[in-house]
C-alpha cells in the first residue's frame, strides 16, 4: 500500500466550498481509501491505497463533486514525493525574520511556460521563488498579503494548491508517522 497526502485546491476559504473534515473523511472511507486522517481545515488528507495516482485524483474529484457539489482540483503526492519536497526546499536552512515565510505551491504537472513567464515577469520586491519539478517554492520576506509576488498565485491556475512550510512539514511528520 503506498501512502498519499491529498491537498485538496480552494475548500474551506472566505466561507466558500464548506466540507467538514469529517464528512470528507468517511466519503474517502467509503470509497475504500484506508486508515484516512485530515490534518486542519484547508483540504489535506493522508490514507493509504493500491490504486495509481491518476486514478485515485480522477476518483476523488469526481466524489467530492458527486457527494459535496464542488468541483476541485485534488493534488496528489506520495508520502516519498513529500519528503523529497522538503529535502528540495531551497529556503528550509534560511533563518526566517518575523513576517517571513516559505510557501509552497503544488501542482498536477510541471508548471507551463505561462506560469514561468508570469512568475518571472512579476514585481517581487526581494521575495524569491524557485521551481523544482512539480513544485514551487516561495520565500516571503513580509507578510504573505502584502507581496506583490504573492499576488500572483491566484493566476497560477487551478492545477495548483498552496500551502505553508509548517503544513508541508506537519503532513511529512503525519506521513512518516503512518509508515512506522
Amino acid at each position: 500500500m503506498t501512502i498519499y497526502i491529498a491537498l485538496l485546491r480552494g475548500i474551506n476559504v472566505s466561507g466558500h466550498n464548506k466540507i467538514k473534515m469529517a464528512e470528507l473523511k468517511r466519503t474517502l472511507e467509503t470509497m475504500g481509501l484506508h486508515r484516512v486522517q485530515t490534518y486542519i481545515q484547508s483540504g489535506n488528507v493522508l490514507f493509504e491505497s493500491e490504486e495509481s495516482p491518476e486514478t485515485l485524483r480522477q476518483r476523488i474529484e469526481e466524489e467530492i463533486r458527486a457527494v459535496f457539489g464542488i468541483s476541485i482540483t485534488v493534488v496528489l503526492r506520495t508520502a516519498e514525493e513529500l519528503e523529497r519536497i522538503i529535502t528540495d526546499c531551497p529556503y528550509a536552512d534560511i533563518p526566517l525574520a518575523e513576517g517571513e515565510s516559505i510557501h509552497v505551491s503544488v501542482l498536477t504537472e510541471t508548471p507551463p511556460q505561462k506560469v514561468v513567464d508570469l512568475l518571472s515577469a512579476s514585481e517581487r520586491d526581494n521575495d524569491e521563488y524557485h521551481i523544482h519539478g512539480r513544485e514551487i517554492y516561495f520565500l516571503f520576506r513580509r507578510s504573505i498579503l502584502d507581496s506583490k509576488l504573492a499576488k500572483h498565485l491566484n493566476k497560477l491556475g487551478d492545477t495548483v494548491t498552496t500551502r505553508n512550510w509548517n503544513t508541508m512539514n506537519k503532513l511529512a511528520a503525519l506521513a512518516k508517522a503512518m509508515q512506522a
